[in-house]
């Protein structure tokens, strides 16, 4: 690397370099923060606090799917079980699903804490 140094009037000290030098650094920069968030990434999941969704269940959700539905069949439950687990009626569980209601927020978060997910996912 090819660099030069210059002192200021104030006494700060510069460091001039190429640029390609200095593109080359940037690279670096974001090659180790890629790194550092794919090593994060495999901690969770390693921790269980994050799971891999297949794609089809990313395309389904993207077409605009339930996202109560794709959760509930991802942890192949039927509604009954579902609504057992979530101590929430299964015909409300049938009609979110389905669009036809939306659903309270404290019944959603019944049944994201019964699928074992956060609220996000499912609002």
């Amino acid at each position: 690397m090819n660099t030069q140094t210059i002192v200021t009037p104030s006494g700060e000290r510069l460091v001039i370099l190429p640029e390609t030098d200095y593109n080359r650094l940037l690279e670096a920069v974001e090659d180790a923060a890629d790194i550092a968030a794919g090593d994060e990434v495999l901690r969770k999941l390693s921790a269980g606090e994050e799971e891999l969704l297949p794609s089809e269940f990313v395309d389904r959700l993207l077409a605009g799917e339930s996202p109560l539905r794709l959760w509930r069949e991802h942890r192949r439950l039927t509604s009954a079980a579902l609504a057992e687990k979530a101590e929430v009626a299964q015909s409300y569980i049938s009609e979110i699903e389905t669009g036809k209601k939306e659903g309270g927020l404290k019944t959603m978060k019944k049944l994201a804490d019964a699928l074992g997910i956060g609220l996000e996912d499912l609002v």
